[in-house]
């Protein structure tokens, strides 16, 4: 029978040991700065030569880069995610050669997700025990839900937040079990105090997760003013409170919205769901901050991913009906 499958993500969080953050630490710091090297060389090619530098020459000097004694530590860690890296940085400018993003950008160690990538030759994943490479233990996740039967990771992706939490990502082959949806369409118009408008007359009100947690937002961010620059601890800990209250409001968002629009998948065949120009209404210095709460983005991102599996799912049923049609009539006598 075919089967049409797609590829997902799940994400985990983990508790590492000091000794895996500490690699992991160094390893992120490596990304980066493998990144930003291969992100000057090749400007620095355009800019003088008018030469274009690829994928292959960025890894070529990846390779001379680890033969120095300034830029020996790059061989301490695994060269897997420093690949991707170069992969990555790639991508961003294929993105902006065909007009789809801006100039790829340098990654600043505070600002920038902490973030690695692994590709299969870079970690081992064995009866629900994932070991990346130049650790000696399996990493300690928490599986708030098992991967997709005999599903085996493609790539593993792991990373820090701003509150400090640590979370891998496994992207595997999965065939999301959305239930098919009745025959029904439904219009949805985006808003800022009900945050979205059905055409079927129901309104869902905008839960404003920033409004509920501005005040504590507000009091991190004036504890982290007051820490000077060259306070390093006291610093760090007071940016962590500021990164702890974004991480509460960012989780409840978006488990609001995954809530919302699996709601919407299941429930209407077909989805019509208005244009916002989301980034000309950020200019305004009035609704900017409503805006970005009510993320219609990302909700507009879910419904479309959500709906593409509806539609992957019946696609798969629809052949596999058609293979048994043809099975029984070959066997016919």
């Amino acid at each position: 029978m075919a089967t049409t499958h797609v590829k997902r993500a799940f994400k985990y969080r983990f508790y590492p040991t000091d000794a895996q953050a500490a690699e992991l630490s160094r390893t992120f710091g490596c990304v980066r700065k493998v990144y930003n090297m291969a992100l000057q060389a090749r400007t620095e090619a355009w800019t003088l030569r008018r030469e274009r530098v690829n994928y292959n020459a960025t890894s070529a000097m990846l390779t001379g880069w680890k033969k120095t004694e300034e830029l020996a530590y790059l061989c301490e860690v695994s060269s897997v995610p420093l690949q991707q890296a170069l992969r990555h940085l790639q991508g961003a400018f294929s993105n902006f050669w065909q007009k789809r993003a801006k100039y790829p950008t340098f990654k600043s160690r505070k600002k920038s997700r902490r973030s690695a990538e692994y590709t299969t030759s870079g970690f081992r994943y064995r009866d629900g025990r994932l070991t990346l490479a130049k650790m000696d233990q399996p990493l300690d996740i928490v599986w708030s839900r098992p991967l997709p039967e005999g599903a085996s990771p493609s790539t593993v992706t792991v990373s820090q937040d701003a509150a400090g939490r640590w979370f891998v990502s496994m992207l595997c082959d999965d065939r999301p079990a959305m239930p098919g949806a009745v025959n029904a369409a439904v219009g949805v118009d985006a808003g800022i105090t009900s945050l979205v408008t059905l055409s079927t007359g129901e309104k869902i009100t905008n839960p404003r997760h920033e409004r509920q947690d501005r005040e504590r937002l507000a009091k991190a961010q004036r504890d982290l003013s007051r820490k000077a620059e060259g306070d390093g601890a006291n610093r760090a800990k007071a940016r962590l409170k500021v990164g702890r209250v974004y991480a509460r409001i960012a989780d409840r968002r978006r488990d609001f919205l995954h809530k919302l629009t699996t709601r919407l998948v299941r429930e209407n065949q077909t989805i019509v769901i208005e244009d916002l120009t989301v980034r000309n209404m950020l200019g305004n210095r009035r609704l900017s901050r409503a805006v970005s709460d009510a993320s219609w983005t990302e909700m507009r991102s879910m419904l479309e991913y959500k709906a593409d599996w509806v539609r992957h799912e019946a696609l798969s049923d629809r052949m596999e009906v058609e293979d048994l049609r043809r099975g029984a009539v070959a066997a016919a006598p």
